[in-house]
């Protein structure tokens, strides 16, 4: 017997300014498997910052896409710079909730799907699914990955910093988590902030379901790179992605350490390369390269296809990670897909963390804090030895299968089932 479930979601292919999209694309892709027949609602392409038709070729030719229109209001309303705020609460494509709602409803009474899902970091999708579920009845999973609104828990200061984003997201949040049958997170640290956030709720409210990577897609770009890395005495290490320059993101101190290094002769543009992959803040960081005299090792490249940028992680010597203490709760999902390339990790992050807790479990990583230019330089130079003489530890077969996204549309399957049977319970 196979039941449907509509998926609401805002990033999903051609949109190329998310790796978030992966993980709707591959639910959508595997829960077929699994008695589940999704039926995705989604923007128009013109929603997106940037788009690109990479990825639409992996989206199943017996798969349902809706796609329903949406502005950004900071793109598409902007003049000088300035915009109405008010069109821009809880995100700039709040407007999405218009056609996305009336679409669904169509669909709802067309489909009669058994489950709902909607899925974050777009609030709007939540808050179409909250309108949808109130006029419908119908089980609602929300997917919220990571918090909506987080406190420094030492400095107490909010994300996000304007208010009326705070009380927009609060309003969705607090509604969302009393309606929906299940809130799911990709941390079990994000899933602990909202247990005792609405500690009045019941535990089974709460589910984990981590992100992953696409065995597909590794398989698409392994026949890119043909499994040949390049020969030479240059270590070429990668970021590859968004990259924030924020406190909690930023590689300041890792571009200085790199300095100290270079100008004390341990290591030159002849045996280094950095690449910072798609950062979406080349402008920022390369005026710091500039100041730091980094311009011969660290070079700043644009975006690719998605299978491109897999390819590249398989043809470096070593990956990076940028994650400072305030997102501790919170797993880039990256990390996924370098565990799964099987190349040495140098993880700049907290200790205390949830990424160092899964490099940790996985018995990989050279871990080292993000705001120490000592520890990052002394980190750096052990863990560039390590991949000259090959010592550098990579994830084990078994560890790696664990976090394929295939795995991950099982457990999403017994969320439905799971909110399914809640249904049924309350009803008789």
């Amino acid at each position: 017997m196979t039941n449907r479930v509509l998926m609401i979601a805002y990033h999903y292919p051609p949109c190329a300014v998310s790796s978030g999209q992966q993980r709707t694309l591959s639910f959508s892709r595997h829960l077929p498997e699994h008695g589940w027949e999704p039926i995705v609602l989604t923007t128009t392409e013109r929603a997106y910052p940037r788009a690109a038709k990479d990825q639409l070729a992996d989206i199943p030719p017996t798969l349902q896409v809706v796609r329903t229109w949406a502005f950004d209001t900071v793109r598409h309303l902007s003049v000088k710079g300035r915009y109405p705020g008010w069109l821009a609460v809880p995100d700039p494509w709040v407007s999405w909730c218009v056609s996305a709602t009336l679409k669904g409803l169509r669909l709802i009474q067309r489909h009669k799907p058994e489950v709902m899902w909607s899925t974050y970091p777009i609030a709007t999708a939540h808050l179409i699914a909250f309108f949808l579920h109130r006029l419908t009845k119908i089980p609602w999973v929300a997917d919220f990955r990571d918090p909506m609104n987080e406190i420094d828990p030492v400095t107490k200061e909010r994300w996000p910093k304007d208010p009326r984003i705070w009380r927009a997201r609060g309003w969705i949040e607090s509604r969302t988590v009393r309606s929906c049958a299940r809130a799911v997170f990709v941390t079990q640290g994000a899933r602990r902030i909202y247990a005792e956030r609405y500690a009045e709720l019941p535990p089974e409210r709460w589910a984990v379901i981590a992100n992953g990577y696409s065995e597909e897609s590794f398989a698409a770009a392994e026949a890119l790179c043909n499994g040949h890395r390049p020969a030479g005495n240059k270590i070429v290490l990668l970021h590859s992605g968004v990259l924030y320059p924020t406190p909690d993101r930023h590689p300041g101190h890792f571009f200085a350490a790199l300095a100290e290094l270079r100008k004390s002769g341990k290591i030159s543009s002849e045996n280094l390369s950095v690449i910072l992959r798609a950062s979406s803040s080349e402008s920022v960081y390369q005026q710091q390269i500039l100041e730091h005299g980094l311009e011969g090792i660290i070079t700043l490249e644009p975006p690719v296809a998605y299978n491109q940028a897999l390819a590249e992680m398989l043809n470096v010597d070593g990956l990076l990670i940028f994650q400072g203490h305030d997102s501790n709760p919170a797993v880039p999902a990256k990390l996924y897909e370098y565990l799964r390339a099987r190349r040495p990790i140098f993880a700049l992050v907290d200790d205390r963390g949830e990424t160092a807790t899964v490099l940790r479990k996985a018995k990989v990583g050279a871990l080292v804090p993000l705001n120490s230019i000592e520890r990052i330089a002394t980190g750096l130079l052990r863990f560039l030895e390590q991949i000259r003489v090959g010592t550098a530890p990579i994830a084990s077969k078994v560890e790696i299968e664990r976090h394929s996204r295939a795995h991950k549309a099982i457990e999403l399957a017994r969320v439905f089932e799971d909110a399914l049977r809640a249904r049924r319970a309350t009803s008789n």
